[in-house]
């Protein structure tokens, strides 16, 4: 057994969570904390741990923070349902917790759009922090695009985690819809008021960076979907931002 521990938070996952499961059940401890599901998640969690426990929802950093609270082991992968730990980054995570030099690593994720890897647009490398010390690591408090903070020194893996995010359009438009909101939110709470330039210039330098500057056109018209999505995802939270100030 990998003497590891791997948590995840879920709602409504019976679709991901097999594969993501599947992809750590030789990892000594593993916890899941979901938010109440209505389908088979919880059912298909304790096939694999009897470490499951539910939490009203309370924002993906609070979950997430929860969640690692709960693991018992040294070392802590946070893992999303919808991604998969491959046996060469189990092979790099065992060989480089034994050098022990570091408190936390930043890990490549390999993501999928329409079922193809997306190498261009800034989506690959797209390393984010996932594995780390317990005792040293914590989910920074934030409404969106949660991250994990952690002290003293984080280098980079090699080996990536796969990553199977928004297999249609519709799914990115609904993740879009609920992200857009909680950006509105950080947006007011920072108390800028840009809104107006924000819905007209930030849509377009969104759109350049990721499909010219980053070459996400090498990606084919994936690249320029997820381009155009995002512009106008940058556009939403905006725009909702407006609304939110004139409308309270």
């Amino acid at each position: 057994m990998i003497p590891f521990s791997v948590v995840l938070v879920t709602k409504n996952e019976e679709r991901n969570i097999v594969d993501a499961l599947e992809s750590v059940k030789d990892f000594e401890d593993i916890v899941v904390v979901d938010a109440f599901s209505d389908d088979m998640t919880v059912d298909i969690c304790r096939r694999y741990t009897d470490r499951v426990y539910r939490h009203a929802w309370e924002g993906y950093a609070l979950q997430k923070q929860k969640a690692l609270d709960y693991a018992t082991r040294e070392w802590v992968f946070l893992l999303d349902a919808d991604e998969r730990i491959t046996p060469e980054l189990k092979t790099e995570l065992t060989e480089i917790t034994k050098a022990g030099s570091a408190n936390g690593f930043y890990v490549p994720r390999k993501n999928y759009f329409l079922g193809k890897w997306i190498r261009h647009g800034g989506w690959w490398p797209d390393y984010t922090l996932r594995f780390f010390r317990k005792d040293r690591g914590r989910m920074e408090p934030r409404a969106v695009h949660e991250r994990v903070v952690v002290e003293g020194s984080v280098p980079y893996l090699k080996n990536p985690v796969e990553h199977y995010t928004y297999r249609t359009i519709s799914e990115y438009i609904l993740k879009m819809e609920r992200y857009s909101d909680l950006a509105a939110r950080e947006l007011i709470s920072g108390g800028g008021r840009r809104e107006i330039s924000g819905m007209i210039v930030n849509p377009c330098l969104a759109f350049v960076k990721m499909f010219l500057v980053r070459q996400g056109f090498r990606d084919g018209m994936r690249g320029f979907l997820l381009a155009a999505l995002y512009s106008f995802y940058t556009f939403l939270k905006y725009a909702k931002a407006w609304e939110k100030r004139v409308q309270p």
